[in-house]
This record gives C-alpha cells, structure tokens and sequence, in this order.
C-alpha cells in the first residue's frame, strides 16, 4: 500500500478513525521520554558491586597510589584493558573522565587554538569544514555548531557513508578538516560500517595534511544478540596505509557502568597520543584514577566486559524487538514507512518522508517525547522531512508498548493528513 495512492476520500474516512484511535490515547495520560539514548534502572544496576567494594579496591595496582598525583595519560591498567576495546596497543591509548563527548570536544578545541601537530591552529582559517553523515550523532554536529565549523552533508548509505562523495570532497578542499564516524551500531540508523567502508576511510587522501577522522566507536561492545556484528579495525588498516596519524578513536563505558560517570579513552598513533597529552598536561595534572581503579577491577578484560554486555542485551532486546513486532503490524505492506533492525546499539531509525516533524508533534500530545525530528542533520535539516530517532532503552516493556502504539496512530495521522492535502 502506498497512501499517495489512496482516493482523497477514502484518506479522510481513514484519518477520522484514527484520529479517534488517537484521542483514546491521549487520555491515558501516560508519559514517557525517549528523546535521548540512556541506559534504564535496570541498567545501571548491573555496575552497582564496582562501587559497593570500592573500599576494597587495589589503588596501588600500578606501582603508584591511584588516589595520588601522576600518570597524566591514566592508569596502565586501565590503559591495557581499553586497547583491548581499541584493538591497540596499549602506549597508543589515554584514558580520560567519563565523556568521550569530552575529548571530542577537547580535540576539537586544542585544534582550532593550536593546530596538530604543527599545522596552522584552524581558527587562523577562513574556513573550516567537517563531512556529516547523515542520518547521525546530534551531539557530534552541536560540536561543530558551537565552534562555527561549516558542515557538509553526506548520505549515510547501508553499509556507511557515501564514500565516493567523502572522498570526492576531501580530495581537492584543504579547508576540510575532519569526517564524524559512529561506524558500529551507528546513531541513529545502527548499521555498522563494512569491510569497504572501514578500507576505504583508513585509504583516504584529504588535501589537509590535519584532515582527521574521528571515529566514534560508542557502540563497540553493544550487541543486542549473542552473535556480535565484526567491526574492522581501522588502525591496523591506517597503518598499512601509512594513514595512522589520520585516525582519532573514541570509546568510553557510558552505558556499560554509569553514564557520566564512567571512564572515557582516546586511541591514536603515538604522534597524536603524544600530542593530546601535552595539550592536556596544561588543562589537569592527571584524570579521575581512582574512578579507572574501580572500573578496571570491576570490568577485569574484554572477555568480563562482554559478559556484563549480555546483561544489558538482556534488557534491551526485548523493547527493540517488541517496537518491530508492533511496527511490522501496522506496516508490513506499507511503501511509506520505513524503519531499521539493528542488532546493536541504543537507537532505531524511522523514516516517514514528508512527516517527521507533524508525527513528533502529534507523539508529543499523547505524551510520547522523541528526539526533534531533523535533530539527525546537520543544523537540524532534514530535506525530506523524514527521519525520526527511536531511543527504546528507558521505557518499561508496558510504557514502551504505549509509546509504539502513540507512534503507529501518529505515521497513520500524519500520512492521511500529507496525502489527503
């Protein structure tokens, strides 16, 4: 079925029905929040016994008390155990506070003040631009929003972004300076990138020699099933290309411990490794290593990690796959909707061309809060008025259940209202 299709007369018979659907929902006055991906209750519960033996913990584990000055790049440890998240070496890693937002945004910074690595600081420059992929990380374009960086808009296709278009314009504009990557699970449509993809990124050849990719890897143990989804790992293949200066890696356990709370790392080469903690020696004498003390005796190796992992799978797989039930019910055989599977990550993509913006509107009135529809472009455009962020992790199984059911009368308003015009 396609609704534009359907006979005008028909689409306001349907729309009386289901607007009348719509006020029964209304009046249940139920509410629920799904603009942001954050780990529920039950969650955060699973890291509780790393803070109830705090006291208990070893904080001379690296030859020095953690609860002292030294180590600026983080606890050795903590250092070993995130290359294993990496599939670094543990001298190309530094481990930093809760936020990999933080070092995104710290990165950024020390580059527009002081350039890398001898380069012109970019905010010497009249221009200065970053490729988007888009439908993505909202928060990765406020970064560029808030220090004046142009965006450039790419495609994100089914396997990454449109990688002739990154190259294309890369390749001749010194003024462009950075890609943003969430390559596993991505925000919001969860695709991992492919083999092709991760090659062709790591094979670049930007005009600016401080052209970086930041590669967000949030996602990087967050299967939803047993069987995780393989990541190729973008250093190695750098490296071979002599590239591995290009390359900035982010992770951190936001949603494997405590969101804010946690512990963030950074992985590079050596050069910028190196670089970042001289930039960073001037800002704080050494990160929260008591907080990595804890983490890496809770967390122990990335064999540990990912059995705490099948614990947080456990709660999630059941709100994605009830959302696709539910969708599939409504939607199976109909061309104008359309909505992602991912096997991973926090997020679900929706796209309703024409409609994003009526159907968040019309979600908000029942009390269901998404993400503002557009949020997933840069500066909040979105051509086709049709992408829709899903964050499935907070809600009950009973308020998720509610929240899907406010989402399917919202697309059947919105599309008989576009389509009866």
């Amino acid at each position: 079925m396609n609704y534009k299709n359907i006979e005008r007369s028909q689409l306001e018979q349907m729309l009386s029905q289901e607007q009348k659907a719509y006020k029964k929902l209304v009046k249940k006055g139920v509410s629920v929040d799904m603009t942001r991906g954050r780990p529920c209750k039950e969650q955060l519960q699973i890291a509780m016994p790393m803070l109830e033996n705090a006291g208990k913990c070893n904080f001379m584990m690296s030859g020095i008390d953690a609860r002292n000055y030294g180590e600026p790049a983080g606890l050795k440890q903590a250092r070993e155990l995130f290359a294993q998240f990496f599939g670094v070496k543990a001298d190309e890693v530094i481990v930093c506070d809760g936020s990999s937002l933080d070092i995104m945004y710290n990165v950024v910074q020390f580059a527009l003040q002081f350039g890398i690595l001898g380069s012109t600081p970019w905010n010497k420059l009249d221009k200065v631009k970053f490729i988007c992929p888009a439908p993505g990380y909202d928060r990765h374009f406020a970064i560029c929003q808030n220090f004046g960086i142009d965006m450039i808009t790419v495609p994100m296709l089914s396997d990454g972004p449109d990688m002739d278009l990154v190259e294309r314009i890369c390749k001749d504009d010194e003024s462009v300076k950075g890609i943003w990557c969430v390559p596993k699970y991505s925000n919001p449509t969860g695709i991992t990138f492919s083999d092709k993809v991760v090659e062709r990124m790591a094979n670049l050849k930007p005009a600016a020699k401080d052209f970086r990719v930041f590669w967000d890897n949030a996602y990087c143990l967050h299967s939803l099933y047993d069987e995780d989804v393989k990541l190729k790992n973008i250093m190695d293949a750098a490296k071979k290309a002599g590239n591995q200066d290009m390359i900035y890696e982010f992770c951190s356990t936001a949603k494997i411990t405590f969101a804010g709370s946690g512990v963030a790392a950074f992985a590079s080469s050596q050069n910028n490794v190196n670089d970042l903690i001289k930039r960073l020696f001037f800002k704080k004498i050494n990160p929260n290593k008591v907080n990595q003390a804890l983490h890496v005796e809770f967390l122990k190796d990335i064999d540990n990690v990912k059995e705490i992992m099948k614990k947080h799978a456990d709660i999630l797989r059941p709100k994605f796959e009830l959302f696709d039930e539910k969708m599939t019910e409504a939607f199976s055989n109909v061309e104008n909707v359309k909505w992602s599977k991912p096997l991973g990550g926090y997020f679900i993509s929706v796209d309703v061309p024409h409609c994003a913006k009526r159907i968040v509107e019309l979600a908000s009135g029942a009390g269901v809060k998404f993400t503002a529809a557009g949020s997933t472009f840069p500066y909040g455009i979105d051509d086709n008025d049709s992408n829709i962020r899903i964050a499935p992790s907070v809600p009950s199984m009973e308020e998720m259940s509610f929240a899907v059911d406010v989402l399917v009368e919202s697309i059947k308003i919105a599309l008989c209202e576009y389509y009866a015009k």
